[in-house]
Formats: C-alpha cells, sequence, structure tokens
C-alpha cells in the first residue's frame, strides 16, 4: 500500500468498524518518516474535521453517498483545503485511483469542484449547530460542555480539540538523572521530569532502555496531585496501561509497596512488563476486575482511582471519540464508576487519601460522581478537586479530586 491508500484502510476501519486510530497506527508499514508522517497527518487530520468536510461537498451531491466513498471525500477535501504541500491535481487523483472503478467518474468530479471554488464557511444560522460543524463536535457535546463551563469556555474547548496534540516525555529517575538526558540537544524540558522532545522519542536509546517514558503532561500531573511519598503503601486499581502505575513506582524509589491491577489479563501483563524494563522492583501486578470487592487487598495510604470513561479530554489525540460516542454510553460508564468508587473505598486506611480521576470534560462523571459519594460516605472528605482544561498546558483535559477517610 502506498501512504494514502494505507490511510484510507486505516479510516475505513475507525470510522465504520469503531477501531482506534492510535492503535491501528502502531501497526507500521515500512514507510520512510516522511510517509509516516503523511499518513499520521491524514488520518487524525480527517478524524478530527470529519463534519467540517464533509460540509465542504455536501452541496454538491444529490444523492445517497457510500461509506467508503464519503470517507474518500473527506481524503480529498482534506488534502485539498488544509494541506498547502500537497498540488491539487495529485490530491485528486491520488484519491480517486482509490475509488472502485464504478464511482471513479463521481469522485472526480466532486474533488474538482471543491478544488475550484476552494473552503466555504459554514452557513447556518443557528449558532451552536454552526460551531458543531465547523470544529466537527456532536451538538450534544457541545450543549453539555455549555452548561457545565460556560459558553466561551466550551467554544475554546471546541476549537482547541482539532489543533495538533503535544507528545510529552518523561524521565525514568529509577534509570536515569535530568542532568544525563539534558545533554540531548533534542530535549525541552518543562520541569524536572516532564519534556517535549524534537524528533521520533520511541527510536531512542532513551527509551529503549526504559529511561524515558511517553506520558501526557495532564496524565503526569495525577500522580504528583496523589502527593507520594516513599514507603507508602499505594494501589492503582484501574492501572493499564501503566505510566501512571510507573511513576508511582517512581516516586516510591523502591521503598514501599505498589499493587496495580486491571480487568484483562493481557494488559497487565504489558505493565507487568513496563515495571520490569523500568525499574520498579516493589510493585505486584494482577488481574481484577474493579467493580468487584477481594478480601485478601491491603489498607493501602492511597488508593488511585483512574477510572473508565468517555474520553472528552483526549479528543486532540483519539478524535474518533467524536465519531462514534452516544449519551447513552456515558450513562453505563457513570454506573461503573460509581460501583469502583463504591468498593474501592475500603481499601483506603484511615487517614488514607482516595484519588479518582478521569480523562474527561464532564461534570456528571466528574464533580457530581464524586459529590454523590461524599454523600452517601461521611467518613470521607474532599481535600482538592481540579479540572485541567485542553488549552491550559496544551495536553489533554482531565479531572483529579483527592479525597480524605476521616473514620
Amino acid at each position: 500500500m502506498n501512504p494514502r491508500e494505507y490511510s484510507f484502510d486505516i479510516l475505513k476501519r475507525v470510522i465504520l468498524e469503531e477501531g482506534y486510530a492510535s492503535l491501528l497506527l502502531r501497526k507500521k508499514k515500512d514507510f520512510s518518516p516522511e510517509d509516516q508522517s503523511l499518513v499520521s497527518e491524514l488520518v487524525y487530520g480527517v478524524l478530527r474535521h470529519y463534519s467540517f468536510l464533509m460540509y465542504q461537498w455536501k452541496d454538491l451531491v444529490n444523492k445517497r453517498v457510500k461509506s467508503n466513498n464519503e470517507i474518500l471525500l473527506n481524503l480529498g477535501c482534506y488534502q485539498l483545503l488544509f494541506l498547502d504541500r500537497i498540488p491539487s491535481y495529485a490530491a485528486i487523483n491520488e484519491t480517486v485511483s482509490l475509488a472502485n472503478k464504478h464511482d471513479k467518474g463521481f469522485i472526480n468530479a466532486i474533488l474538482h469542484k471543491v478544488s475550484e471554488r476552494g473552503r466555504i464557511p459554514v452557513q447556518e444560522t443557528n449558532e451552536m449547530k454552526k460551531i458543531a460543524i465547523e470544529t466537527s463536535h456532536p451538538e450534544w457535546i457541545l450543549k453539555m460542555w455549555e452548561a457545565h463551563y460556560g459558553k466561551d469556555k466550551m467554544e475554546e474547548i471546541a476549537r482547541f480539540n482539532n489543533t495538533r496534540g503535544n507528545v510529552y516525555g518523561r524521565i525514568n529517575t529509577l534509570k536515569c538523572t535530568k542532568e544525563e538526558f539534558q545533554e540531548d540537544q533534542n530535549v525541552h524540558m518543562i520541569n524536572d521530569v516532564a519534556f517535549q522532545y524534537n524528533g521520533n522519542l520511541v527510536e531512542t536509546d532513551w527509551f529503549q532502555k526504559g529511561e524515558v517514558l511517553i506520558q501526557d503532561l495532564s496524565s503526569q500531573k495525577v500522580v504528583e496531585f496523589m502527593g507520594v511519598k516513599e514507603g507508602m503503601t499505594i494501589m492503582d486499581c484501574c492501572s493499564a496501561p501503566g505510566t501512571k502505575t510507573q511513576y508511582i513506582g517512581m516516586l516510591l524509589n523502591h521503598k514501599g509497596s505498589l499493587f496495580a491491577s486491571d480487568i484483562y489479563e493481557s494488559r497487565m501483563k504489558l505493565v507487568e512488563k513496563l515495571m520490569i524494563d523500568t525499574g520498579v522492583d516493589n510493585c505486584i501486578c494482577f488481574t481484577r476486575d474493579a467493580c468487584i470487592e477481594k478480601e485478601d487487598l491491603p489498607l493501602c495510604d492511597i488508593v488511585l482511582l483512574d477510572v473508565p470513561c468517555s474520553g472528552l479530554g483526549d479528543l486532540r489525540h483519539k478524535p474518533e471519540i467524536k465519531l462514534h460516542i452516544i449519551p447513552e454510553s456515558i450513562d453505563t460508564l457513570v454506573q461503573i464508576q460509581k460501583r469502583i468508587l463504591e468498593v474501592n473505598s475500603n481499601y483506603c486506611k484511615v487517614g488514607g487519601c482516595l484519588v479518582y480521576s478521569t480523562c474527561t470534560l464532564n461534570k456528571k462523571e466528574n464533580e457530581v460522581q464524586i459529590q454523590q459519594f461524599l454523600n452517601s460516605h461521611d467518613n470521607y472528605s474532599l481535600e482538592e478537586d481540579k479540572t485541567i482544561f485542553p488549552m491550559e498546558y496544551n495536553s489533554d483535559g482531565f479531572y483529579m479530586a483527592r479525597l480524605r477517610r476521616n473514620s
């Protein structure tokens, strides 16, 4: 496959089969770095701007468009309207070459018309619908954000979500020092452990040796929010893929105990491997459904619940969520979160902390969830909670709450 054909294949699997772009893109073809970059640009660009791209050609069509052709038209429009370095004739010809032989003429005609007139502004009198099309967000999500955070914040979040997400790294001080790492001129430190890297961090010896990890800045802040100290006993109840677990282990610095679990055995094997590769030697990994009580677990100084959530704070890195999520799925998640809080609050010792976190922007999963828990658990009190919006640190949106067990 050439890069455009590969991009089309990934987009079909994401849009029609509800796959995840980040996982599919890891299964790299033998492309050059430039072609790999093009594939990533095309896949994420089309997913971020899907509704807006459809708006650019919908008025030119007077018939039902096949699913594959819809994806192809959006792929062609993205190249024509967003990528200046690709000549129009190349964008059109390469896109048409991917179409079924019976549809080539149709795709060619529509893309030529789009190329001739250029990008058209969204003509919509209803302001919410206009923003929804311009930012390719479901209108119900925008209405929810407006109700929770106000109109200006809603629009700011939606427009920021369509920018490219940063990749952040974190030094693993169990294997490397800041001073050693800073000798690499591609490194740009943000604080004592967080950094950005010019180039592909995954391909470096630093990453291969477990001396650095890839971890979003907001995800790092959850662990910093926990108040980890050497010698503590800590439980991470929803630990996969394990970057927060590793950060906790790093801060424990071989002192104390760390218990990490998740519901899928295959994912826990990856967490266990990550602990070994990065030098965390005091972590016990096991498979467990956090919704079900387990009798032989210890009382802990800190219990971390990084619960399953709707992921609405992570739309820059996972724009396909916008295409698949429905309100009913959030209702299901809220019940799972409630159960995880209820069950695992029992493993926090008196005087210890229960830390709840999500990578979503939705008060029903965040503030309301915590308040309902506190209303039914008078032995807990809220010490602090905070919402991180994506614009604040150019990172993912997150919510975190730290609860103290008083009795």
